[in-house]
Parts: structure tokens; sequence; C-alpha cells
């Protein structure tokens, strides 16, 4: 264990105990994840692997509210999401919560700008420094030049740049990325796993990178694997 697992407390900006996930289906109950405990702060960086169909997206996706547990406890920014409306929750998550995904899920009606600027206009609506803190970001991922492009004048490794930027642009405390790398050649995979790496030191963010990449796992200062629902560090 780290030390940073082993202090599990209620200051910690991610705190799970004994988190399970089951699901019920056809065949009876399933079992994802068991007795999940995990502790992280801002500042952290944590990269989760694990076979296929281990649980590593549900993992990510109960920190990120889009999913909820069965049993145990959760604990968000001091904050207990089980407690919330799903009016609240959709608010705490614009607010805090920082989403990449595989698929980089830009709108291609959009320009960069505009898609790096979508999440403001779920909450306090897009201001001037919105939009200067929108080109820096873009600036320092490469992207100046392409503000006025469209997705599919993009490389898919700079789309998912876009997408990176997109989920910063609120200034998260915890960026949760799910496979960011999955669809991109090695040496954009490398860039992009870079960038996430360096942004997530720069901006102060718990970063959580879910994947099946074990060479970008290794880069991560804290690598833990889900097998057979358990979440286990890796040396």
């Amino acid at each position: 264990m780290t030390e940073t697992q082993d202090s599990a407390t209620a200051t910690a900006d991610v705190s799970l105990a004994g988190l399970s996930k089951d699901f019920t289906g056809a065949a009876g109950q399933l079992s994802i994840l068991r007795n999940v405990d995990l502790s992280l702060n801002r500042g952290d960086a944590l990269a989760v692997t694990g076979p296929s169909g281990s649980g590593k997206s549900t993992l990510l996706y109960i920190v990120g509210l889009l999913d909820e547990l069965t049993g145990g406890t959760i604990e968000i920014l001091g904050s207990n999401p089980t407690s919330m409306s799903e009016s609240d929750l959709a608010k705490f998550r614009n607010e805090h919560l920082g989403f990449i995904f595989q698929d980089h899920h830009l709108l291609p009606q959009c320009t960069v700008l505009e898609n790096v600027l979508i999440p403001l206009l779920a909450g306090k609506g897009v201001a001037d420094a919105d939009e200067r803190r929108a080109r820096e970001l873009l600036t320092r991922v490469g992207l100046a030049d392409r503000v006025t492009h469209r997705p599919a004048q993009l490389s898919g490794g700079e789309r998912q740049r876009v997408a990176v930027c997109r989920a910063l642009i609120n200034q998260p405390e915890i960026l949760l990325a799910d496979e960011p790398t999955g669809n991109l050649d090695h040496a954009t995979a490398d860039a992009v796993g870079d960038l996430l790496l360096e942004l997530s030191r720069e901006q102060n963010v718990l970063l959580i990178c879910v994947t099946h990449s074990t060479e970008l796992a290794g880069r991560f200062p804290q690598h833990m694997e889900l097998r057979d629902g358990r979440l286990e560090p890796v040396s």
C-alpha cells in the first residue's frame, strides 16, 4: 500500500471504503467490485489496469457519479453523493469533475473553441475570461492555430487534445480518463499520455485513468490493478 492509500481519512478528496457493485441478470447476481478501498487527494495520479470486464470503467463511473454503488461508502470532495438529488449531482459533476473518454465526443457542428467551452453552457455561462482560458489551454496543447476548425478537420490525436482541454475548462479538482489513448496510434498515445500527466501536475488535479495499456500505466506515480473485483497496488 502507498502512503496515500494507507491514510484514508475524511479529508481525502476521493475516499472509497468497502465499495461494492453488483449487477443482477438472467444468470443471477454478478459481483463486479468487491470491498474496494481507495483514498486520493489533489496532485495524485493513479492508473487502474485489469482485464476486460474487470470493472475498471464501472469504478471510474462510480467515482464520477455516473453510476451508483451497491454497498460501502463514497465521499467526493467532502460530500456524500448518495444523499444528493439528480439535479445536485449534475451540478456537482459539472463544477468539480472533468471527463475524458476513449471516444472524444466532440460536437461535429462546433468549432474547436466552442467544443472546449461547452461545459460552461450548463452552468454559469461563458464570460470573456473563460474564452481566454480556453484559448490558453488550446495553446498549451499545441492547437492555437486550430480554434476555428471543426472536428472533421483534425487528426485523432488533435481531437483527443481538444477533449482534454474541454475536461479542464471548468478547472475541476478531479480529472477522470476512461481509455483516453485507446483509439490512438502508439506515438500519439504517448503524446496524449504525457499531456495528461503534465497538465494534471500543472493544474494540481487529481487524475484517475483506467487503461488497458500497461505502458501508459507504468508512467503514472501510482498504479493499481482490478482483478476478481478487488483493487490492489502494482509493485
